[in-house]
Formats: C-alpha cells, sequence, structure tokens
C-alpha cells in the first residue's frame, strides 16, 4: 500500500513539474515581436508604404500573421514568424533609398520633357502669323501656356522636398495634359484661317430705252 501510494505521489508530482516546464517554455515572443514593431515603425517613418509599397504590403502581412498566431498561443510558430516578418520589414527598409533615387531619376527627365513641351508651344505662338490667327486663340493658348508655367514651377519646388512622390505624381499628370494638348494647339495656330467666300456681284442695272 505504501509502495503504491508513494508511486503515486511521484507520478503527480512529475506531472505537475513537467506541466510547470511545460507552460514555463511556452511564452509569447515578447522579444521578437518588440524588435519586429520597432523595424515596423521605422519603415512607415522613412515612408516605406510611399517608395516600396509591394515590400512593405508583404511584411506587413507577414506581421499580422505573426501576431495572430500568438493570438492562437502558438507561441514556437509565432516566434519563427516574427524573425521572418522582420526581415521582410529590414528588406523594405534597405530598398528605399534606391526606390528615392529612381524617382528622383525618372523625375529629372520628365522636368526636362516637360520644359520642352512648354518651349515649343511658347514658340509656335511667336510663329504664328498674327494677322491670320485669331487674337481670341493667342489670348486662350498664352493663357493655358501660363498656368502650365506657374503649376510646373510649384511643382518643380516640391520636389526637392520631402514630398516627391507627390510631386512626382503631379508632373506625370502635368506632362501627360500638356501632351494631350500640344498638337491640338499647334495645329490650332498653324492652320490657316478658311478664306471667306466671294460676295455675290449685284446685277448691273438694266439699260435705259
Amino acid at each position: 500500500m505504501f509502495n503504491r501510494r508513494s508511486f503515486y505521489c511521484f507520478f503527480v508530482a512529475m506531472l505537475i513539474m513537467s506541466f510547470g516546464i511545460f507552460t514555463g517554455c511556452a511564452k509569447p515572443p515578447t522579444e521578437e515581436m518588440a524588435k519586429t514593431d520597432k523595424a515596423f515603425e521605422e519603415a512607415k517613418q522613412k515612408e516605406a508604404p510611399v517608395y516600396v509599397p509591394d515590400l512593405f504590403a508583404k511584411a506587413e502581412e507577414m506581421l499580422k500573421k505573426a501576431k495572430g498566431l500568438v493570438e492562437e498561443k502558438k507561441y514556437k510558430e509565432a516566434k519563427q514568424a516574427f524573425i521572418d516578418a522582420e526581415a521582410g520589414i529590414q528588406q523594405a527598409i534597405a530598398g528605399i533609398d534606391a526606390a528615392k533615387a529612381k524617382m528622383k531619376a525618372d523625375a529629372e527627365k520628365l522636368v526636362q520633357d516637360v520644359q520642352k513641351a512648354i518651349d515649343d508651344l511658347k514658340a509656335s505662338v511667336a510663329a504664328a502669323p498674327k494677322k491670320k490667327t485669331p487674337a481670341k486663340t493667342l489670348e486662350e493658348v498664352q493663357g493655358a501656356i501660363s498656368k502650365w508655367e506657374t503649376d510646373f514651377a510649384g511643382i518643380k519646388e516640391k520636389l526637392q522636398g520631402p514630398k516627391m512622390k507627390e510631386a512626382n505624381d503631379e508632373l506625370k499628370g502635368l506632362n501627360d495634359q500638356i501632351s494631350a494638348k500640344k498638337d491640338e494647339i499647334t495645329n490650332t495656330l498653324t492652320a490657316a484661317p478658311v478664306p471667306a467666300a466671294p460676295s455675290a456681284k449685284a446685277p448691273a442695272p438694266a439699260p435705259k430705252k
């Protein structure tokens, strides 16, 4: 009886100890969570969603998955998921500078294209025959060019600041707008006016008898 009771107590004690060890090891990966959250905030501050949206979105999805595993108390899987998510976030951060450099190079080329388009339109206005081109047409074209030049100056100034992506999008829109109107304006300025139809001569009076 004593041996059976001793064995039973020993078995229960070992079971409780094993359970305590197991539960003690199965803890949320707080260190990995903190490191990943810190990297995620850094990526947002450096505008990763703007410059590397695909990489950032992928890393954000990995982070959500890791947090979901924590909620399910799958701590071992969650720990690895956080490590993977942090690696994805660091990859996004590493790609920001390269993306900015490419965007800047593209914007500089687009600035040249827009400037050339405006200069070409101004040259067309200057070369338009003043006597043949209606004054109203010249006034409308010059007004459009003036507005584009004003918008262009504002965009170029914005390109030098922190809102480069926003300025780049505006520059693309301006370029598309000018390109869509350039041929129309050029054709309007160079088209010869339609000559007026000759007025019919009044019939000669009949001779008096």
